[in-house]
């Protein structure tokens, strides 16, 4: 640089403010980066633990196969299948129903691979919920949180969201995945006993319908899970110790004396509906797939519980759950336990 240039006088540079949206992004990173391990990894675990043991037990049923067919055991009208089950020739001689009920044998099957990832995320959320805003006011860490330009509403509905959709988003992602892989294992087993996978599994299976019910069930979540998100996170702002046992025993302790004083019969109502309504919308929220319970000609027992179990899984049905009254009170209440829980953190950041 020469003289000429030092003598030019130095221009300030100008910022363009952070946008809220940009914030609230960085917060939902920090949310992800910091709980990577039950976000991600443990719904990942659980997917890759049902996709192992299905391998093992596919290991297992062939070496029974092989040992009943080396024996002598394994008969159909009195002679032995030499080159084990003949999948080929079951395809050719199955009816109409007998495929359908392998349809939903299948399914079936796949509901239950991809079941693995949501037990987990039910855990993950409750506790993450009851964790969000105690954690920092135990280690003091909200104090630094609170010197940055960063509101109190921008971090709790953060914190919201990470549980509300972006957990569930994970979970379902890792369903589909591990549902997928599913039914390659299974398309492998077939084409190994002289099978066609296209025709026993892919055709008579719905698994575009099982994933697009699994994709509807998010906004679902999100709003049925509500009234548990608020309720956790307002333990979690309010409580100066053991939030878990303020958060399961008040509910608890609530049931127990509305159905010990029969309180709900002032209301026509039994004690039932105060468990399934109050204490269970409270605690069980992170639970999917319970507004079922509630839906418009729900499942019910008998022959037909496997076909109605199956239905319910559609992405239209799950998407009726919106419909429901009660999903919208239950919002309302959650919304208003997140406000207070907003209003607990400005007032609540001891250690």
């Amino acid at each position: 640089m020469n003289a000429a240039d030092s003598s030019l006088p130095t221009t300030a540079r100008s910022f363009a403010p952070v946008h809220s949206t940009h914030t609230f992004k960085m917060l939902l990173k920090r949310e992800y980066w910091e709980h990577r391990g039950g976000f991600l990894w443990a719904p990942l675990i659980a997917g890759a633990i049902s996709l192992v043991l299905t391998a093992v037990a596919f290991v297992f049923a062939e070496v029974a196969a092989r040992r009943a067919i080396s024996s002598g055991q394994l008969r159909i009208d009195g002679e032995v299948i030499v080159n084990g089950l003949d999948l080929g020739a079951l395809t050719r001689t199955l009816d109409a129903d007998k495929m359908q009920q392998l349809a939903h044998g299948i399914d079936l099957s796949l509901v239950m691979a991809a079941f693995w990832p949501f037990v987990v995320l039910a855990f993950v959320v409750f506790f993450y919920c009851l964790g969000s805003l105690y954690d920092d006011r135990k280690d003091r860490s909200v104090l630094f949180w609170k010197s940055l330009p960063v509101s109190d509403a921008q971090t709790v509905l953060s914190k919201l969201a990470s549980a509300a959709l972006v957990a569930p988003a994970i979970a379902v992602v890792i369903a589909l995945l591990t549902m997928g892989s599913y039914m390659l294992l299974l398309s492998g087993m077939v084409m190994i006993h002289g099978g066609n996978p296209v025709e026993l599994l892919w055709g008579p299976a719905s698994p575009m319908r099982l994933a697009a019910g699994l994709v509807a069930s998010i906004p679902v979540f999100a709003l049925w899970g509500l009234p548990t998100f608020g309720w956790l996170m307002l333990c979690s702002s309010w409580a100066r110790t053991k939030p878990f046992l303020w958060a399961l025993m008040v509910p608890l302790l609530a049931g127990i004396a509305v159905s010990w004083f029969k309180v709900m019969e002032l209301f026509d109502l039994d004690a039932g509906w105060f468990w399934s309504n109050i204490v269970g919308r409270m605690l069980l929220g992170t639970v999917s797939g319970t507004q079922l319970l509630q839906a418009p000609g729900q499942v019910q027992g008998g022959s037909e519980g496997l076909q109605d179990v199956l239905a319910h899984l559609s992405a239209s049905n799950i998407l009726a759950s919106l419909a429901l009254p009660s999903l919208w009170i239950g919002a309302l209440a959650g919304a208003a336990m997140i406000l207070v829980a907003i209003r607990l953190r400005r007032w609540r950041d001891e250690g």
